[in-house]
């Protein structure tokens, strides 16, 4: 049984919708936001600005920027955001240049209404002006393949562990399933709150044996 196989009764959804923004360095927020319960699948890349075809090492104006797709029955919106803003330090001084900028980018009228809304909020629950770039979604350019859930890529040992399902690196992007190993490894997640979440993953029994055996005798 492949990944895809496994996965896809939970990603199937077509009431899932897209949150994109920028918190510092990508790395850490990936592995935050992959970690919750909700949120299907994660992914790196730059947006916010004009270069075209930007890179880690050529960025131009673009800022390190995440995505992430939620099933808001789970997660709303409003609760990706506040997320967001009580996870780093909101405002301009606290950067140089666009790289690590809080940005936000919203999909719609109505991201675009509840992200004021909540921005109000937090800012009287922060104490402080939040001065995040917040703008409609334009484009959203994907990181290099090695910025992918890079923190699970430091445990060498466990993605050869992986190898039955990852045949190529690459399909690590869309899963849920790394998603949450990248957390987990991160200290976002507990071993014991992973394995209960997965054990009610709607992925069938045979889907969720294999994901629970492999993650409890997994060796990092």
């Amino acid at each position: 049984m492949d990944i895809q196989t496994i996965e896809n009764p939970l990603q199937r959804s077509t009431n899932l919708q897209t949150a994109t923004f920028g918190m510092g360095c990508f790395w850490g927020p990936e592995a935050r936001f992959g970690s919750l319960p909700g949120v299907i699948r994660t992914r790196v890349g730059y947006a916010g600005g004009t270069t075209p075809s930007p890179t880690y090492r050529q960025m131009g104006n673009h800022t390190e920027t995440i995505e992430i797709d939620f099933d808001p029955a789970i997660i709303r919106y409003e609760d990706v955001l506040r997320h967001f803003w009580r996870n780093h330090y909101p405002n301009r001084d606290q950067y140089k240049g666009r790289q690590y900028l809080s940005l936000l980018r919203c999909r719609g009228d109505e991201q675009l209404k509840i992200a004021e809304h909540v921005k109000e909020e937090m800012e009287v629950e922060l104490g402080e002006r939040i001065e995040t770039e917040i703008a409609p979604f334009t484009d959203f350019i994907l990181a290099e393949e090695r910025h992918q859930k890079y923190y699970l890529k430091r445990y060498p040992k466990a993605l050869d562990q992986l190898q039955m399902l990852y045949p190529e690196p690459s399909m690590l992007i869309n899963s849920t399933f790394a998603a949450r190993l990248n957390g987990f490894v991160k200290g976002f997640r507990s071993k014991d709150s992973l394995m209960e979440e997965l054990a009610g993953w709607e992925i069938g029994l045979e889907g969720r044996t294999v994901l629970l055996d492999l993650f409890s005798k997994m060796k990092w």
